[in-house]
């Protein structure tokens, strides 16, 4: 299983804020059914790999759907193949090590 960081800007919008187009990006995660979790900072996806690339093309268009005619996509991949990795596995394994 595959922990993808994704992050998703429109240039040259009319405004700074960009929430309107994150949430318009987020309902197509909500469509695929893929696990998520939203940060302040960009999103974080957990499955299948081809599955999480396929969807982030998809999630890459939506801006240019409503009118963008420039957009930033960053995708970090952490593809761990030796054990079952979870957005929850990695957090509590940092914060186990805070504690001791």
């Amino acid at each position: 299983m595959a922990i993808v960081e994704v992050s998703i800007v429109p240039l040259g919008t009319n405004t700074p804020s960009v929430s309107q187009y994150v949430a318009a990006v987020l309902e197509v995660l909500e469509e695929n059914g893929l696990k998520y979790q939203l940060t302040s900072m960009g999103t974080i996806i957990e499955g299948d790999l081809d599955k999480i690339l396929d969807v982030v093309r998809q999630m890459h268009e939506v801006p240019f759907q409503k009118g963008v005619k420039r957009v930033v996509t960053t995708i970090r991949i952490d593809d761990r193949r030796d054990k079952q990795a979870s957005m929850e596995g990695k957090v509590r394994s940092v914060r186990e090590k805070l504690n001791k």
